[in-house]
Formats: C-alpha cells, structure tokens, sequence
C-alpha cells in the first residue's frame, strides 16, 4: 500500500454521475476495471460505451473474439456525424484499453492511489490516462457548435500485437482525416514510430547419445552458428540509418532460447525467439531476407542443415513529415519540438485510415510496465488542454 491516498477504496466503481467527474475520478474508474489483454475488455467497454452515450456521442461497438475464445471489443463514439458504410470525422483520439498483466503482490494494481504529485495503478500511465483526458477534454465542450466531426476510437488487445486497430483499419470503420494516439511520451507530440516484427526460429539436428557425437547433428550448434550471423546482421543493418531515431537504426535482439532434452544427449530441436525493430522506410521483411542468406550459407557447409522461421508479427513503423499540420498544431501547443519513439503504437493503422497521425499522452513508457505504474498528475491535466485545443482546433 502506497502512502497517499486513494480515490476509490478495493477498486471499487462509483455510480456512472459525469457531473463534477474530475479527470483524476475517471482515471481512478478506468484503473478499477481489470483489463488486463488476457481477459475480455468488455466491462470497460460498457462502461465508457455509458460514458460516451450520457454526453450525446453516437456509438458503434465492434466486437470479436480471439484465438482463445475471449470476448474483445472496439469501441468508435461520434460526436458531429452519423455512422454509415462511409462514416468520415476531422479528428480521431485513439487509445487502447488493454493493459499489460500485473504482479499478484502488487495489492493496490487496481486501486488508484496518489503519493507526491504521482497517480499509481496498472493503466495509469499506458493508456488509461490518455483515455481519460480524451473523456473529460470531450465533456468540457459544448459538442452542439461542432463544425467538423470527432471521433474517440477505444481499441482492444494492443498490447499483444496491435490486434484490435488491425481490425478497424482491415474493416475500414472509419475515415479520419487526423488521429491522436495515445501512448506514454511525457506529452511530447511523436512523428514517427518504429516498426515491431517478431520470429519464432526453429533449428533441427538429430538426437544421440552424447558419447557418440557423428550419430547425431546439435540442433544447438547449429543455432548457435545461426546466432553468430545474426550477430553480423544486426551489425551491418546499422548502416541503414534513420537520424531521426535513437538508436538511428533497426535493432533486433534475441531474447529467449531453449533447446535439448538432457545433458548426455544431443539435442534434436532448439528454439530462439528474434524481435527486430525496423526504422520507417525499411522494409519489414529486411531483416528476414538477410538471414536467408545467411542460412543459405551454413547449408553450402552442412547439406543437412534444417529449420523453419515463423514470422508471427511484422509491424511497420510510421513517419508523418514534419511539416504536417497536426505535428506543427501539436508542437505549438505543447511547446515541444516533434520527435520519434522505438516502441510500436496504433499510428500506423490509423495511417491505413486516412490520417496524419501524432502520437502523445502523458506518463513515461520507460515505468509503463513495471509494477507501480505512474503518472504525474500535472500530464494528466495538462493532457485535458492539449487535447481540448486540439478538437477546438479541427472540429469547432
């Protein structure tokens, strides 16, 4: 238990009342509600799907289920236009409403709770935050004197692979001409993005009796000499720079491994998962290509040589020239000149959809994930006018 205060005791939920719901009353609800990816977001959907209907948006709830049977729903509420097979809005606020898993022993997880100027709680920071701020920049203006529409966009199962706003962008459920996506930078507005790819990298040997290596073939060896040329790899992409970034080049990393069955006998299989982070204007497949090459090469040594690469996720990044107008809106607001972020976010599906796309929320990716989770209760506020400037801007 933190030395502060809480706002709702055992994460409990207040009666849905908007009036005098302060920023810090929402983020506390949103905290409350268990979102965790592996678990369906529903009860959190209703309940902004509620919040959204008291302030007069219209609402479309776009349900699935995924690959384990669970219940996941996207949730697009409009203020300023009807829903239709063309349904366009000027500006689109997207944040996801998953959150990572957290520790058991982490007792206040779910109970926002405050010390020195810092709100604590799974979501605080990524992205309930961001989300709340949407909510009440939304309810401090009157939505009747819109000249352009707005969209607030809810996604589900960002944190697993991006999974719900690859829906709305394969469905095209909608059109937006700009997009804030909200994500932990501090509230420094974001141009550009790298990509996030992922493989599972299976190499085969022969199993035997470790006092008779020639009857069989490692499995560990063999992956070990394949790492070695991933090694060279991630060395020679470095020369494809991006200056904008920090590192200004694609990264990879390996970052399990397992193989073998006992420690007298040859291994048969091993596995190694590779995570590749491809800068803007790579393409995703770079990386993939390059070690082809360099399994093609240990097969010109080893004719038996065997493996399979499973490429389970191949993001691209995004990068919205700095002369848009969203990014200079964002730069004059905010005071802050436009940078990049490592990390993969929603933006490049909202690019699918039409947009110029900025991300920026409050609170800082690097304590997004960790147990006590924050995020300073100035961004928070500060978010509120960043982005009611923002819908002032394009849609009053």
């Amino acid at each position: 238990m933190l030395n502060g205060w809480s706002l709702f005791g055992n994460g409990g939920l207040p009666p849905l009342n908007i009036q005098n719901m302060s920023v810090e009353k929402t983020l506390a609800t949103l905290v409350g509600i268990d979102s965790v990816s592996q678990r369906s977001n529903a009860q959190l959907v209703d309940y902004l799907t509620q919040r959204c209907e008291k302030l007069g948006l219209g609402v479309r709830r776009l349900p699935y289920t995924d690959e384990f049977g669970i219940e996941k729903i996207n949730l697009i509420a409009l203020a300023g236009a009807e829903f239709s097979d063309a349904t366009a809005v000027e500006l689109s606020l997207v944040g996801h409403t998953d959150t990572v898993p957290y520790d058991p022993q982490w007792t206040d997880a779910l109970n926002l709770t405050e010390k020195d100027g810092k709100l604590y709680g799974r979501g605080s920071c990524d992205t309930k935050a961001f989300i709340a701020a949407a909510l009440t920049a939304v309810e401090n203006l009157d939505l009747k004197s819109l000249s352009h529409p707005l969209a607030l966009v809810f996604t589900a199962d960002e944190e697993l692979g991006l999974f719900g706003a690859k829906r709305l962008a394969a469905a095209k459920a909608l059109r937006t001409r700009y997009a804030i996506v909200g994500e932990p930078t501090s509230l420094q507005p974001m141009r550009a993005g790298k990509g996030y790819c992922l493989a599972e990298v299976t190499v085969r040997g022969k199993e035997a009796h470790s006092a008779y290596p020639a009857v069989g073939a490692s499995a560990i060896l063999r992956a070990a000499r394949l790492l070695t040329h991933i090694e060279n790899i991630s060395q020679q992409i470095q020369t494809e720079q991006h200056a904008d970034f920090d590192p200004p080049y694609t990264t990879l990393n390996v970052g399990l491994i397992r193989g073998g069955t006992a420690k007298n006998v040859i291994p048969g299989e091993c596995r190694f998962t590779l995570e590749w982070r491809p800068v803007p204007g790579q393409e995703r497949t770079r990386v993939l290509e390059l070690i082809t090459f360099a399994i093609q090469s240990e097969q010109q040594r080893d004719q038996d040589f065997e493996y399979e690469i499973d490429a389970g996720r191949t993001d691209e990044g995004f990068e919205t020239p700095a002369h848009s107008q969203l990014v200079n809106l964002l730069e004059e607001i905010t005071g802050r000149a436009a940078g990049t972020v490592a990390f993969g976010t929603e933006a490049p599906q909202m690019i699918e959809l039409g947009a110029e796309a900025v991300v920026l929320g409050p609170g800082d990716i690097r304590v997004a994930h960790r147990t006590a989770e924050f995020v300073p209760i100035d961004e928070l506020h500060r978010c509120v006018e960043i982005l009611g400037k923002a819908i002032s801007h394009y849609c009053l």
